[in-house]
């Protein structure tokens, strides 16, 4: 009982410093329409962290999603979501679309 006590506890007291640590990481925006993410290749700086805001602008959900980066997030359409990445070491890292994978992909390209 402790114990799961005290993971709440954690978990309260660690959520809003978390969000707030990303508020104060620098943005890099991608979009999601009509079955392509634009741009398709993002250019970030190596061994920083940075705040992906992947916004879906078509009409039915997108997800994003990537086993190079250990990242997946679901955007409902007209939504955005905030995905924290890195830091990350020089080199080029995979994403894609679950919805439409043949067309929705692209790369962040860390240097």
């Amino acid at each position: 009982m402790r114990v799961r006590y005290l993971g709440t506890v954690l978990g309260l007291s660690l959520g809003p410093t978390i969000s707030a640590q990303a508020e104060n990481l620098p943005s890099i925006h991608l979009t999601a329409k009509d079955g392509y993410f634009s741009p398709e290749q993002l250019a970030i700086p190596a061994g920083q962290k940075i705040k992906l805001v992947v916004k879906n602008d078509g009409p039915g959900p997108e997800e994003f999603e990537s086993s190079e980066l250990n990242r997946e997030k679901m955007i409902m359409p007209g939504k955005s979501a905030d995905i924290v990445i890195g830091p990350l070491k020089a080199g080029v890292y995979g994403f894609y679309g679950e919805f439409h994978p043949k067309t929705v992909h692209g790369q962040i390209v860390a240097k």
